[in-house]
C-alpha cells in the first residue's frame, strides 16, 4: 500500500493566533497515524515562480488515513483554531509510489 503526502503552502498573518493552532495540531497529527516530514525551514526556489511562504509536508500510512485525519473530528476542530490565522492555506493529498524499498 502506498503511503500519502499532504503538502501545505502557507502565508501565516496573525502567528500569535497560529501558534494555538500549531499546538494542537501535531497530536492530532499522530493520533492519525501521520508524521510532519517538513515544517517551515530554510527553502529555496530552484526552477518556476512558486514563492511560498511557508510549507509544510506530512506523511500518513495511506491516503485513506489521511482522509480520515482530515475529515475526523480531532483535526476539524484543531482547523477551527486557525481561522483567522492565514491569508492562505493552500493543501493537496497526493499518494506516494507505491514501489519497493
Amino acid at each position: 500500500m502506498a503511503v500519502a503526502y499532504l503538502i501545505v503552502e502557507m502565508n501565516i498573518s496573525d502567528p500569535e493566533r497560529y501558534k494555538q493552532y500549531m499546538a494542537q495540531a501535531p497530536a492530532a497529527v499522530k493520533e492519525a497515524g501521520g508524521e510532519y516530514l517538513v515544517r517551515g525551514g530554510k527553502m529555496e526556489t530552484l526552477e518556476g515562480d512558486w514563492q511560498p511562504h511557508r510549507v509544510a509536508m506530512l506523511r500518513f500510512p495511506s491516503y485513506a488515513q489521511a482522509k480520515a485525519f482530515y475529515d475526523g473530528q480531532h483535526y476539524t476542530g484543531v482547523r477551527a483554531l486557525r481561522s483567522g490565522a492565514t491569508e492562505y492555506f493552500n493543501m493537496v493529498l497526493v499518494e506516494g509510489v507505491d514501489a519497493p524499498v
